[in-house]
């Protein structure tokens, strides 16, 4: 069994639009929310707020915890765990180098997201910004007993919603 993938990302909403990064990845472009893994010593919230920045340039003030989502890529059979956040964007630095991976960074409307829907990574891009339209957050104290996550992935995955 291949080992689970734990991520976390972030949902950030401005002027009806989210923020969205074009990025290369399993050798095509593709739509995602900023995001990544978690490093040593970080907090889920913390790892958020690194990712934005180094994937957008973008700081960013991390809110609710929208959900956790598990998806298993089909052909492969990897399992990939992702926590998702709000966040608040404060500003962008466009002199900041990004992240390598980044092709670009932009601001879509949720229509041209469902739109480009077979251009986004996995399906949870898309699943996490309509949980995010209709209110959906869940309790910080969801996770605070895990800490830190990549020990506790299974219980993470237990609370995970299946997409």
């Amino acid at each position: 069994m291949l080992p689970t993938d734990l991520t976390v990302a972030a949902v950030v909403a401005k002027d009806g639009r989210y923020l969205i990064v074009e990025e290369r990845a399993m050798g095509s472009v593709v739509l995602n929310q900023p995001g990544g893994h978690i490093e040593s010593g970080e907090t889920p919230e913390q790892a958020v707020v690194r990712e934005v920045l180094e994937e957008t340039g973008c700081t960013v003030v991390c809110g609710d915890l929208i959900g956790v989502y598990l998806w298993i890529q089909p052909q492969t059979r990897q399992q990939f765990l992702r926590i998702i956040y709000s966040a608040e964007y404060v500003s962008r630095d466009e002199s900041l180098s990004l992240d390598k991976s980044t092709v670009a960074v932009r601001w879509i409307s949720a229509t041209d997201l469902e739109h480009r829907r077979r251009a986004a990574r996995t399906p949870v891009v898309l699943r996490a910004v309509r949980d995010y339209e209709a209110g959906q957050r869940k309790s910080h104290e969801l996770l605070s007993g895990m800490l830190p996550l990549q020990h506790n992935v299974l219980a993470v995955m237990a609370s995970a919603d299946l997409v």
